[in-house]
Order: C-alpha cells, then sequence, then structure tokens
C-alpha cells in the first residue's frame, strides 16, 4: 500500500475537494432558486394585494361587482390555499371581509407575530392557515382618511413554492451526482496517468539497483525529465568516485604488500634466527589484516554502485565440489539443499567467498558430514526486500555460547592443530554487514555447529 500512497492521497485529496466545492455548490444554487421562487411567488401576491387595495380605495363599486377583478377562481373555492381578507382596524366594530375560499375562517395577522414593515411598506412570511395548511403571506395597512384604516392581506398556498424547489433540488442533485462521477472518472485518470512517469522512473530505479539497467532510460515529461536526467548525472558520478576509490585500493594493495614481501625474503634468509621468525610471524599476520581490510574496502566500494543478482544453488553446487576435492581425505559427505528460486542481491564471489568460509570451516570440524540449506523467506510487510537465508550444519562436538561468541572476534581461534588465521568468521561476519545481512552461530540438529547467514535476496 505505501507504494501506492502518493496516488491514493491525490486521488482521495482531488476527490474531497470535488464533493466538497459540488455540496457547497449545491446548497447555495438551492438556496439562490428558492429565494427566487419565493420571489416570484411574492409578485403574484403583490398584484393581488395592490388589486384588492384599489378595490377599497373605491367603495362605489356595486357589491355584487367587487373584489371581482382578481381574477383568481381559487378565491372562489372554499379551503383552496389561497385567501384574501380585510380587516377595519379604525373602527370598534370589527369590520371583516374576507374570500369565499375562508369559508368562516380568518388569516393570522402577521402583525401579531411581530413581522415588521420593509421598506415597500408591507409584512411578508409564512404563517398557518385554515386546515393547518402552509401559507405565504402579503399584509399592508392602508390608511384611506376619512374613509377609514384597513388591514389588507393575501396568502397563496407555499406548498407550491416547497414543491417547485423540491423538484429543483431533485434535478440538482442529478445532475451533481453525474457530474460528481464524471469528476471522479477524470481524477482517476489524470492521477493514474499523470503519475504514470513517476512510476516508470520508480521501476526503473529498482531495475538499476538489482543490477538489470544501469541508467534511465526513455523519454519522460517535460516536468519529469529534469528528475530523471539529474539522477542519470547522480550515478555516473558515483560510479566515477567508485572507479577512483578502485584505483586507489589497488594502489594502496601493492604499495603495501611489496614492503611486506621484502620483509618476509630477508627474515627468511635468517630462518635460524628467532628474531626472524618472530619477524615473519607478525608479517604474515599484518599481510592477513592487510588483505582482510583491503578486501573490506573493494566490498564496499562496490556496493556503492549497481548490484548484481547471484544464482545462489549453481554458486553452492560449485563450491561443494570443491570442498570435497580439498577434504577428500577426511571423507566428508557434503549435501546441499538449495532453493532453485534463490538468488541474492549481490556478486557472486562475495557470496562464495562467506559461504565458502563457512563451509570450508564446518568441514575442519565435522565429523563426517556437512548439510547446506539454502532458501528465500518472502516479506510480510508491504514494500519490504526477500531475504536469503543460507544453514550450514555440521555433525561435529558443537560449540558452547561463549566459544561461539569467542570465535566470532577477528583472529580468535580455538584449535591452533586446525589450519587457518582465525580470521574466516570475522571476514563472513564484516562482508554479511557490508550488504546489511547477518552471522549468527548456534547448535545444529545433526548435533554440530550451525552458521545462519541472513542476506538480502531477490
Amino acid at each position: 500500500m505505501r507504494r501506492n500512497s502518493l496516488a491514493v492521497r491525490l486521488f482521495f485529496s482531488a476527490s474531497a475537494w470535488v464533493l466538497v466545492i459540488l455540496v457547497i455548490t449545491g446548497f447555495v444554487l438551492s438556496s439562490v432558486y428558492k429565494n427566487a421562487t419565493e420571489r416570484a411567488f411574492d409578485r403574484r401576491l403583490n398584484l393581488y394585494l395592490r388589486t384588492l387595495i384599489a378595490e377599497v380605495a373605491t367603495p362605489d363599486e356595486p357589491p355584487d361587482r367587487q373584489f371581482q377583478s382578481l381574477g383568481e377562481p381559487l378565491f372562489e373555492l372554499p379551503l383552496s390555499g389561497w385567501y384574501w381578507q380585510i380587516t377595519r382596524t379604525d373602527s370598534e366594530k370589527a369590520d371583516l371581509r374576507a374570500s369565499r375560499s375562508l369559508w368562516d375562517k380568518k388569516l393570522p395577522k402577521l402583525e401579531d407575530r411581530g413581522i415588521e414593515l420593509s421598506a415597500a411598506g408591507v409584512r411578508v412570511g409564512y404563517v398557518e392557515g385554515p386546515e393547518g395548511q402552509n401559507l405565504r403571506m402579503v399584509e399592508r395597512p392602508v390608511d384611506l382618511g376619512a374613509d377609514g384604516k384597513f388591514l389588507v392581506g393575501v396568502a397563496g398556498d407555499a406548498s407550491e413554492i416547497f414543491d417547485e424547489t423540491r423538484s429543483f433540488d431533485y434535478y440538482l442533485g442529478g445532475t451533481f451526482t453525474a457530474l460528481g462521477i464524471v469528476l471522479l472518472l477524470t481524477t482517476i485518470f489524470q492521477v493514474r496517468f499523470g503519475l504514470a512517469p513517476l512510476k516508470r522512473i520508480s521501476e526503473s530505479i529498482a531495475d538499476i539497483r538489482s543490477g538489470r539497467a544501469e541508467r534511465l532510460e526513455g523519454e519522460f515529461p517535460v516536468e519529469i525529465a529534469p528528475l530523471a536526467r539529474e539522477t542519470n548525472a547522480l550515478i555516473d558520478a558515483n560510479r566515477e568516485i567508485v572507479e577512483r576509490a578502485r584505483t586507489h585500493v589497488g594502489n594502496l594493495a601493492h604499495a603495501i604488500k611489496t614492503p611486506l614481501s621484502v620483509i618476509v625474503n630477508e627474515a627468511g634468509a635468517h630462518g635460524a634466527d628467532p628474531f626472524a621468525h618472530k619477524v615473519m610471524e607478525q608479517a604474515d599476520v599484518m599481510r592477513d589484516q592487510v588483505a582482510h581490510h583491503l578486501e573490506r574496502a573493494r566490498i564496499a566500494a562496490r556496493l556503492t554502485i549497481v548490484g548484481t543478482v547471484t544464482e545462489v544453488a549453481p554458486a553452492l553446487e560449485a563450491l561443494q565440489r570443491t570442498m570435497e576435492k580439498i577434504h577428500r581425505d577426511r571423507g566428508i559427505v557434503i549435501e546441499i539443499k538449495a532453493d532453485p528460486k534463490a538468488k541474492f542481491r549481490g556478486e557472486r564471489q562475495d557470496l562464495e567467498e562467506m559461504a565458502g568460509n563457512l563451509v570450508d570451516n564446518a568441514c575442519k570440524w565435522a565429523s563426517s558430514r556437512v548439510f547446506v540449506d539454502a532458501l528465500v523467506e518472502r516479506p510480510t510487510e508491504p514494500g519490504a526486500s526477500p531475504t536469503l537465508r543460507i544453514l550450514v550444519d555440521d555433525d561435529g562436538q558443537g560449540l558452547s555460547a561463549a566459544e561461539r561468541a569467542q570465535v566470532s572476534r577477528r583472529g580468535q581461534r580455538l584449535d591452533e592443530s586446525k589450519p587457518g588465521s582465525g580470521l574466516g568468521l570475522s571476514i563472513v561476519t564484516d562482508l554479511a554487514a557490508l550488504y546489511g545481512g547477518s552471522l549468527a552461530l548456534g547448535s545444529a540438529p545433526i548435533g554440530g555447529l550451525r552458521a545462519e547467514l541472513v542476506l538480502p535476496g531477490i
């Protein structure tokens, strides 16, 4: 999951912003449309209101023709949801005229509900009408001087506003849902194909690291091309530094080995002299130490550049044939069990040096049998690399915990009768550490010592 974390974060971030923008835009548009619908409804009510006020201001009309100019049949239909009401407010005796649709009911007053007059001199609001209807009402006080003061109100069924707004919200929701799906698909397309060059660079770097390639090859977008160019420049510069380091290591090896050879030759000419014998002994130690540290420098330099991959089974089989020849006189049987797919992320000569030291050491101490097992353990965590595990067991006497700790130190030997310098296990430990691996000693199931070498696999 970590490999795709950038793409996943970009997708969810973009998706979240898209959804937030769509939701906010939807609320804004719904609110604007509702306000527009209310204004249109209010204009209709105000038209009826002005008509009623004109009727009140011209009381000379015959009663049978008064208030007939509204032109709305719903005012005649009982409890239709459309009502008008005129109340005289300057007389102690209530004078009330209302539409037939009110039947014997009355409209509530907006004035009693605390709604203030607007700049246009009207009150507008929602009220509950007869039969529990939700009404939108416009109310205006009228002063006709000597003819009296009146409160004129017109109310209409507010369900028209709500139904219209709800219908718009449904269409808006469907449209924005389709738009959101399209935007999400577009975002997926952009993230998938927009990050494809970065994925290609990641895969190319993995190929370089595993030894399958030496440089980033191919064409990259203008935005990514500088990254690829600088990466290649870094690889080239690193390779040049390593080559110079290798040259210096070789020069140092020749510079040190030549004086040591002279010292050994001069001391050998006086072999009977105890001092010459001591010089030769220490010169051999110096030669081993120099070889050891030069080898470490060589491996460390090589590990800083492009790595290689080594097949484990062929290397161990070749090592088996060599060791059987070396220890033929002791009749040691070497058994190899290696996973055919096991691979070591490093050079073959380094694997042979580490495994060879361990197998050689096992053959020296084994009674009759040495068993070598090589397997690859797949990682349980995403993004982790496989691990190569090489087990070398012998059926000798084995070592105690204290002895195992002692032989792991450079130059330490438990039995001087066995050939060697005491640097074998130390060299294996150092080389394994340079590759990011480790060496552990324990007890073998077949009775002797077990050496467990852990290295990076593939």
